[in-house]
């Protein structure tokens, strides 16, 4: 059997709304055939830093090492200070961003839609393919 590939994934997300990465990375940690290493910043798993510059260091390393880079997309995004430095790191680095609408949301910050190779809806198969297709 080939080995597969291993996508290395930031998960952009707002700590207030940690259960759309919980979901996200459940989807990819459950599916079949598929390897991912999780290079996000999860509420459970805080980077240890001294300062802003530092952690901004911290997720630019992270970002610099991944496959591509999703973004959940909720309107919470469009206040997001930190969400916008990972879409504007992702870009600088060429990543591909993949933006997942929440289920149920019917808009999309204009940031996400005007950065996002993809959007794609609240949903697994959609993920993992979106990841499949765009992830360098």
């Amino acid at each position: 059997m080939p080995s597969l590939r291993n996508y290395h994934i930031l998960i952009s997300h707002s700590w207030d709304y940690n259960n759309h990465y919980e979901t996200i990375s459940g989807w990819l940690n459950d599916t079949p055939y598929f390897l991912w290493t999780d290079y996000s910043v999860p509420i459970t798993r805080p980077l240890t830093v001294s300062g802003i510059n530092e952690l901004k260091q911290k997720i630019r390393n992270r970002i610099s090492l991944c496959s591509c880079v999703i973004i959940l997309s909720g309107m919470y995004v469009a206040y997001s200070d930190w969400i916008d430095f990972e879409i504007d790191t992702a870009v600088s680095m060429g990543k591909p961003i993949i933006g997942v609408k929440p289920w149920g949301q019917e808009r999309i910050p204009t940031k996400v839609q005007d950065n996002a190779d993809i959007i794609i809806g609240w949903n697994s198969a959609s993920v993992v393919d979106a990841v499949r297709r765009y992830a360098v």
